[in-house]
């Protein structure tokens, strides 16, 4: 694995590429990772960083996948989280992971909408709006990668997202199936990957009581309220008030906070690792929307890195390594913005989506961790039901099977299949499956993507 060491820059070469000063591409001399900008929009870039990988397997029956990996947030940097943090190659204190995913596919890690992570806008006007409008830039992103690599459009793309990335994956897909239609993208989609994805928010808002109250972080007065707000959200997620259930929402999670004492909404079993402080009026809402995910990890670490949360890591280190950072830009500086902008499109639910996506034929599978609170099971299960595809009654009527790691006759999840829709329910897991079931994780990927 040492051709994946940060720390040796001398093996980096440019594409001399030059926009407003800075270069667009550059990678290792051997290839195996090559990074860069593209300019999705005039004055917007987006940060993408592709690794290549060493397990790779020559088969031209069974052509090597890639992975498209979608963060969350909406504001949260895969380049930065998903790659150092979950899948990628190395961890954040530069050690190998085992569990890479790269052991089942190369990995294409973006800083998805403009504005996250590595990416920017030159005018904040220009940051994306709508799930529709992120999709799109990804779209002229995956033409700028894919159509002038005929090696890449040899591989499946398979789109994998967590949290509210699902929401960006299904429009994704609808918008890259459109384009490769038109013969304006050329790449073969493998599928859409849906893991603890904000789907259906009113389903998620009204899963949280029930489920609080079953593992008695919930009393009943607690219960009253988080219920009384979120049919407050349905209400206005009926009526098209967007912002005003994202505020609501908000409030929502302050609420459930307060009465179960903090309750960590990325794995219920925990207290939340943040500072109570950090909860209070002084932070506002989207930064820590924004910011939970490095400090939830971070706070999984035996050592944590910089302040807290993963910033210092990447405006220190990983910047060198790259090379091609505007110096004006920092990693994630714009991400409050991102959320902002966002909040109309927030609460909006994306099932209609997912059902194109499944009359299409496309296969897609969703993943969720028994533990998970914000997206929880028992919210995406609901969600679930709601389809009007034709395969519904007959995928909710199949038997589960039971899943294991290795030798271990532990059972570690259930999975379920029918046609071109596939579930996994990952025992033990939280919000973060990577992270909290790395070896079910990987054999699932592994599964999905052969």
């Amino acid at each position: 694995m040492e051709k994946f060491s940060v720390l040796v820059v001398s093996v980096l070469f440019f594409l001399p590429l030059l926009h407003g000063g800075f270069a667009k591409a550059a990678g290792t001399q051997d290839r195996s990772e090559e990074w860069g900008y593209a300019e999705v929009r005039p004055k917007a870039h987006m940060f993408w960083w592709l690794y290549r990988s060493p397990y790779r397997v020559e088969d031209p029956s069974k052509p090597w996948p890639i992975i498209l990996w979608l963060q969350g947030g909406p504001g949260a940097s895969g380049v930065g989280i998903g790659n150092f943090e979950e899948v990628g190659p190395l961890d954040t204190d530069l050690k190998p992971r085992n569990s890479t995913w790269l052991r089942k596919a190369d990995l294409l890690f973006v800083d998805n909408p403009v504005g996250t992570g590595y990416s920017f806008v030159e005018d904040t006007t220009l940051l994306v709006k709508t799930d529709e409008e992120a999709a799109a830039d990804l779209t002229t992103l995956l033409m700028k990668i894919f159509n002038r690599n005929v090696s890449l459009q040899k591989s499946p793309l398979f789109i994998v997202a967590e949290s509210y990335g699902g929401k960006y994956a299904v429009t994704l897909g609808l918008s890259a199936l459109k384009a490769i239609e038109a013969g304006k993208l050329k790449l073969k989609l493998g599928g859409v990957v849906l893991g603890d994805s904000w789907i259906s928010p009113e389903d998620f808002v009204f899963s949280w009581a029930p489920l609080l109250k079953d593992v008695s972080r919930l009393d009943n007065n607690g219960v009253q309220k988080a219920n009384s707000l979120a049919q407050q959200i349905k209400q206005q997620i009926e009526g098209g008030q967007y912002v005003d259930a994202t505020k609501s929402w908000m409030t929502l999670e302050s609420v459930v906070t307060e009465s179960s004492n903090f309750v960590d909404f990325y794995n219920f079993l925990l207290d939340t690792g943040m500072d109570p402080v950090t909860l209070t009026a002084e932070e506002p809402s989207s930064r820590i929307a924004a910011k939970r995910y490095s400090r939830y990890l971070n706070s999984l670490r035996s050592s944590p890195v910089g302040d807290g949360d993963t910033d210092n890591f990447m405006d220190v280190v990983i910047r060198e390594k790259l090379k091609i950072i505007p110096d004006d830009v920092t990693w994630g500086g714009q991400s409050e913005a991102v959320f902002s902008a966002l909040e109309g499109d927030f609460m909006k639910p994306r099932i209609n989506e997912v059902d194109e996506l499944l009359a299409k034929g496309i296969n897609v599978t969703i993943y969720n961790g028994q533990l998970d609170l914000i997206c929880a099971t028992k919210g995406t299960e609901a969600w679930v039901e709601k389809l009007k595809w034709e395969g519904l009654k007959s995928f909710l009527s199949v038997e589960r099977t039971p899943l294991y790691c290795g030798d271990n006759k532990v059972t570690k999840g259930f999975t379920k299949s029918y046609k071109n829709l596939h579930f996994y329910w990952i025992l033990g897991a939280g919000h973060f499956v990577p992270v909290d079931q790395p070896c079910i994780a990987l054999n699932m990927v592994g599964d999905i993507t052969q």
